[in-house]
C-alpha cells in the first residue's frame, strides 16, 4: 500500500511519525511553500518539511493543490491511499479522487462539532468541557466526510491551546493508526455526520484577541486560554498594548467598573469582570517578553485602581 501524506502545522508531525514508526509506505510528503516567519521574516520551512527531510522522504510543496499541474504530479505517484493532517488547503475532487482506497483525515473535533481551520481554539474559547479527534473519509465539503473513528479527552481548566493542541496531536496519531488497520482488517465502517448538529470554527483572528472587559469572568478566562500562545488576548495599559496570560476565574461581586485592576503582587493581577474577578500570572508588554508577574512587577508597575482598556 502506497501511502502520501498531506499535511503542515505541527499538529500534522505526531501523525506522520506515527505511520513512519509503524512502517508504513510513505513514499512522499505534500506540504504548503515555505513562509516569512518572525520579525525578521525569514524564510522558514514548515514543521512537516523539516520532520520529512529528516526521515529523507521527498517533500513536493505546491503553491495550490488542486492547481492542474500539482494533480498530475499527485496522479503520477499513483498512491493507495492519501493521509492528511492540519494541510490548510481544501483538496478538490480531482486530488480526492486519485488514491482507490480515498483520502483519510485527521481532525481535531469531534466532528460535526467545529468543523473549519481552528477547532481547538474555538472549543477552549466557547467553554467546552472536553473535545477530542475524529478520523474521516474526505469528500468535497470542509471537514462533511463519512466519520471513521472518534476519541475524547477533557479541556481542563489549566489548558491553554498549546497544550489542549499538542495533547489532540498525539491522540490523533494514536487514532491514525487505529484507523488504518480498522480499514485493512474491516473492522471500521464509515458512517454519515448528523449535517444538522454541524458547527463551524473559522481561522483566529489577531484582532478577536481584543478583550471586552464588559464580560464574564469565565469568558475572559476562556478567552486568554484560546489565544495562548497565540495570538494573545491583549487590552491597553496607559496606551501600550499589554497581553495577558495564565488566567483563572476569582468568584465574587465586583463593585469596580469591569476592566479595574483592583491587586497586583507577586501571586497575579486581580481584574474585575461583570460578575466576579480575572486572575492573571503572566504579562507581556508591548515589545517586551512574556513575563511572570512577580517578574513583570518588578519593570513595570501596576497601580490598583485604574483600569485596562481606558
Amino acid at each position: 500500500m502506497r501511502v502520501l501524506f498531506i499535511g503542515t502545522s505541527d499538529f500534522a508531525c505526531p501523525s506522520l511519525k506515527a505511520l513512519l514508526d509503524a512502517s508504513y509506505p510513505v513514499f512522499e510528503v505534500v506540504t504548503q511553500p515555505d513562509r516569512p516567519k518572525g520579525r525578521g521574516q525569514k524564510l522558514t520551512a514548515p514543521p512537516v518539511k523539516s520532520l520529512a527531510l529528516a526521515r529523507h522522504l521527498p517533500v513536493f510543496q505546491p503553491v495550490k493543490l488542486r492547481e492542474p499541474d500539482a494533480v498530475e504530479h499527485l496522479k503520477s505517484l499513483r498512491p493507495d491511499l492519501i493521509v492528511v493532517a492540519a494541510y490548510g488547503q481544501i483538496l478538490s475532487s480531482a486530488v480526492l479522487s486519485i488514491p482507490p482506497l480515498g483520502c483519510v483525515n485527521v481532525h481535531g473535533s469531534i466532528l460535526p462539532k467545529y468543523r473549519g481551520a481552528a477547532p481547538i481554539a474555538r472549543a477552549i474559547l466557547m467553554g467546552e468541557k472536553s473535545t477530542g479527534v475524529t478520523t474521516m473519509l474526505m469528500d468535497e465539503g470542509m471537514d462533511t466526510g463519512p466519520i471513521l473513528l472518534t476519541e475524547e479527552t477533557e479541556i481542563t481548566p489549566q489548558d491553554n491551546l498549546e497544550s489542549l493542541h499538542d495533547r489532540l496531536a498525539q491522540i490523533g496519531a494514536d487514532l491514525l493508526l487505529r484507523t488504518l488497520a480498522g480499514l485493512e482488517k474491516g473492522t471500521v465502517e464509515p458512517r454519515t455526520q448528523d449535517h444538522s448538529q454541524a458547527t463551524y470554527a473559522p481561522k483566529i483572528s489577531k484582532k478577536e484577541g481584543r478583550i471586552n472587559w464588559q464580560s464574564s469572568a469565565q469568558t475572559l478566562c476562556n478567552l486568554l486560554r484560546a489565544f495562548d500562545p497565540w495570538p494573545g488576548a491583549y487590552s491597553t495599559w496607559k496606551g501600550k498594548t499589554i497581553k495577558l496570560f495564565r488566567p483563572s476565574v476569582l468568584e465574587g461581586s465586583p463593585e469596580e467598573v469591569p476592566g479595574t485592576l483592583t491587586k497586583a503582587n507577586s501571586q497575579g493581577i486581580i481584574v474585575a469582570a461583570t460578575d466576579g474577578y480575572l486572575v492573571v500570572k503572566e504579562l507581556q508588554m508591548e515589545n517586551r517578553p512574556r513575563l511572570s508577574v512577580e517578574q513583570f512587577l518588578r519593570g513595570t508597575p501596576l497601580e490598583p485602581g485604574r483600569r485596562l482598556g481606558e
